[in-house]
């Protein structure tokens, strides 16, 4: 089957300032300005660490697969042809991602993708985007490199299927989420990591990662 739906978050009680939506593209190449689609979309949303829900959809946009995506990604023209128009599967997946906190690996990626592509269908994004992989170069800069996959092996987090398809990126980078807030919490002796601390993050360099985080400490306490 090539796409799977759940819905909907907002009907589960679910308070949207407790969860995040961890989203994954796969595209015909690296830019919407210069004609690049999206093929494949998924998203998992976060709760107390743990995955609590998951989106994932074949994209139809109208255009052909280049080579090198193919072999990079698995997904061939005859597989996106068969998917439901791109507009379609926009709406639905910012239906099923509503107002919930946005992250990915590679944000500046996946931010220009899900704005062109919401674009389309008339709708805009009301939510910001914090990076994972922005807060693993300042929380591990030790990492060899700080792909998704080397900081899976860094972190000795599961892989859960092919990488370059949506839904395994997404629920792998969803782990990576979750093992960096740990290690927050532990370095720190934070309570909680909000999605605010990880934007806060991913803004300074890795030198100020300590001013940034006793930062936000002194800000918690002073507005509590």
């Amino acid at each position: 089957m090539w796409h799977e739906r759940h819905y909907p978050p907002q009907s589960k009680g679910m308070d949207t300032m407790d969860v995040v939506a961890v989203i994954d593209f796969e595209t015909t190449g690296s830019s919407p300005d210069h004609g690049d689609r999206a093929t494949e979309i998924a998203a998992v949303l976060l709760k107390d660490g743990k995955v609590v829900d998951r989106y994932q959809s074949l994209m139809n946009a109208g255009v052909r697969i280049p080579v090198f995506i193919t072999e990079l990604t698995g997904i061939t023209d005859a597989m996106v042809r068969m998917a439901p128009p791109a507009a379609d599967v926009m709406r639905d997946v910012a239906d099923f991602v509503g107002d919930y906190p946005l992250v990915a690996h590679n944000a500046s990626f996946d931010s220009r993708f899900w704005d062109a592509e919401l674009k389309r269908v008339r709708r805009n994004r009301r939510q910001e985007f914090a990076c994972s992989m922005l807060v693993a170069r300042r929380l591990f800069p030790q990492a060899p490199s700080h792909k998704l996959g080397v900081l899976v092996e860094f972190a000795k987090l599961p892989v859960t299927g092919r990488y370059h398809r949506a839904l395994a990126d997404a629920e792998m980078a969803a782990s990576l989420i979750v093992h960096m807030e740990e290690e927050l919490r532990r370095r720190y002796k934070l309570h909680d990591v909000p999605h605010e601390l990880l934007r806060n993050i991913q803004k300074v360099q890795k030198h100020q990662l300590d001013k940034c985080v006793e930062r936000y400490r002194l800000q918690s306490a002073t507005d509590q």
